[in-house]
């Protein structure tokens, strides 16, 4: 670390991952420091820098950082040997202690447990040091056995599917010469002959069958409150991957769909009202970071205004949405994910939905957080008030009288292209039938026009 960076360092002030000490007089409140970083998150204390950011100095002595050493491993327990280094500023020594997050927690100073919350330490109390001691020694839930499955349930297609898209997106060649037992085993999807959660999950046949908490639902839902009328669900199936390609299906026939001319061209642009692509993530956020040992589904609720996706569990220690360090709580998955190139990079997918809303024109992503779960809030860029008539427009463009009913469907249809003829009548208020006689007689006229297959298409409306 160069002067300009430690200067750069003390400008921003004391954080989570930052502590100013002004001397070595100090020692206990470092040896507390060092605890609640081990416990908490990596972190670096600055000696000879004031709590106010003044750099002050410390007089370096032979046996100076030796003693520092010393006196931290002899306090600590699990012992801490953090790197000590001195740095030069404005021609006075400055020590920084590195201090990297412990594997085996909690670490001890002087027989008591600090953490860090924001920028302060705190004593740790019984139970959240029995916490503490808990998720240390807990193993991931994607790396245990899965003990209602074993090799018949790995489905060798999805593997060669893996292979395929790992050498797409990642340049990693098939292993030729290995046993397909030695393979599994290599990308932890085997212990001895069992399959892990994340090898079922991600390769199994039917793995809700033997993962039935690992569960992705969709509802569409008329209005903005949670009890309003179900328009469309959907209950995802399959491997992690194919359930988020299933959703992403479900989104893209429910997502409001908006068209608009560009200042310059006067060309028409038409884009949904949410990007897909953000939606997306968020999604597979959900998947692969959420608690999968409680029995609750991740929701996906699609109202007028926003969309709202619900995740059990909460974010890892240390990571907040506006701190969203890569500290995946399903490791295996996570790096699958990765490897099939479903995460570009990682740590980036917050930053990365932020950027899609605020360039479609959206309001910023919006978390609730709760002690059980984790809400992701996106909002809606238009109201239902100030969509256009588009129904009336295109009647008139083209010199056709339409009824109520056929205005209100190019309306919905202008809006959601993917629109199921069951949502259709719900929207509506009429049925089924009805609906595609009225598509026929809008096709007829020239007004309505099929992209692609019956399932899968979309509608298009002529003349907008």
């Amino acid at each position: 670390m160069n002067e300009k960076e430690i200067k750069k360092l003390i400008e921003k002030g004391e954080s989570h991952g930052v502590e100013f000490k002004e001397s070595l007089g100090l020692k206990d409140e470092i040896g507390e420091n060092v605890s609640a970083f081990s416990n908490t998150n990596k972190g670096l204390i600055l000696v000879g820098v004031s709590d106010s950011g003044e750099i002050k100095g410390v007089h370096i002595g032979r046996k100076t950082i030796e003693g520092l050493a010393n006196y931290i491993k002899q306090h600590t327990d699990n012992p801490i040997y953090p790197k000590i280094k001195v740095e030069t500023s404005n021609g006075k020594n400055i020590i920084i202690i590195e201090v990297d997050e412990h594997n085996e927690k909690p670490v001890f100073f002087r027989g008591k447990v600090y953490g860090k919350i924001g920028k302060s330490v705190h004593k740790l109390s019984a139970s959240e040091i029995r916490k503490l001691a808990k998720e240390s020694k807990k193993s991931y839930w994607d790396e245990q056995v899965c003990e209602e499955a074993d090799l018949k349930n790995i489905d060798k297609k999805k593997i060669k599917w893996y292979l395929k898209q790992r050498e797409k997106h990642r340049n990693i060649p098939k292993q030729i010469k290995i046993s397909f037992n030695q393979f599994l085993k290599n990308i932890k999807a085997l212990k001895d002959t069992k399959p892990t959660n994340a090898g079922i999950l991600f390769f199994g046949r039917n793995p809700l069958l033997k993962l039935s908490s690992a569960q992705l639902r969709l509802v569409k839902i008329k209005g903005k409150i949670l009890d309003g009328v179900i328009l469309d669900r959907l209950d995802c199936e399959g491997t992690l991957w194919e359930m988020v390609e299933q959703a992403e299906k479900f989104l893209k026939e429910h997502i409001n769909f908006m068209g608009f001319r560009t200042a310059k061209s006067f060309q028409r642009v038409d884009k949904f009202d949410i990007p897909i692509k953000a939606l997306r993530e968020l999604i597979i956020n959900a998947l692969i970071h959420r608690d999968y040992e409680t029995t609750a589904d991740v929701r996906v609720f699609i109202f007028d205004d926003r969309v709202e996706i619900i995740n059990p569990g909460t974010f890892p220690k240390g990571v907040t949405p506006n701190r969203p360090l890569h500290k995946p709580v399903n490791k295996i998955l996570s790096q699958y994910m990765y490897d099939v190139g479903f995460i570009e990079k990682y740590g980036s997918g917050i930053v990365g939905v932020r950027s899609l809303l605020k360039k479609n024109g959206n309001k910023d992503l919006n978390y609730v957080l709760h002690e059980i779960e984790t809400k992701a809030v996106v909002y809606s860029q238009i109201s239902e008030v100030k969509i256009k008539k588009v129904g009336e427009k295109v009647g008139e463009k083209v010199g056709e009288k339409l009824t109520e009913n056929q205005k209100k469907i190019i309306q919905f249809i202008s809006k959601k292209p993917y629109v199921s003829a069951r949502e259709l009548s719900i929207l509506v208020g009429i049925s089924s039938r009805k609906v595609e006689e009225n598509i026929v007689k809008l096709k007829k006229k020239g007004l309505l026009k099929r992209i692609g297959p019956d399932k899968g298409g979309h509608w298009e409306v002529v003349g907008k």
